[in-house]
């Protein structure tokens, strides 16, 4: 993280995009969906499939798409920090 980041300030969420077998997704569109489904943000995986979202604390779901495939994970982060996340393609 940038040494600017304040982790007792900021929800920051951040994790990887994997295969079934735990293998990194490179490249991967990672998007930020509100509680309600709406679309928030997009963020491209770098290539060993790690992604990061500043987000307010609430429920989040995380939705991967990928030429290998596709993916969601939830997260409810509670309050400022890191909250990590891994989505799973399929």
């Amino acid at each position: 993280l940038p040494a600017s980041v304040d982790l007792e300030k900021e929800t920051v969420i951040t994790g990887r995009v994997v295969d079934a077998d735990g293998q990194a997704v490179g490249g991967a569109f990672v998007r930020l969906l509100d509680s309600s489904g709406e679309f928030t943000a997009e963020v491209v995986a770098s290539a060993t499939g790690e992604f990061r979202f500043f987000a307010a604390p609430g429920s989040w779901t995380l939705r991967a798409l990928s030429k290998a495939g596709n993916g969601d994970a939830v997260v409810t982060p509670s309050g400022a920090g890191i909250h990590e996340v891994d989505i799973k393609i399929g």
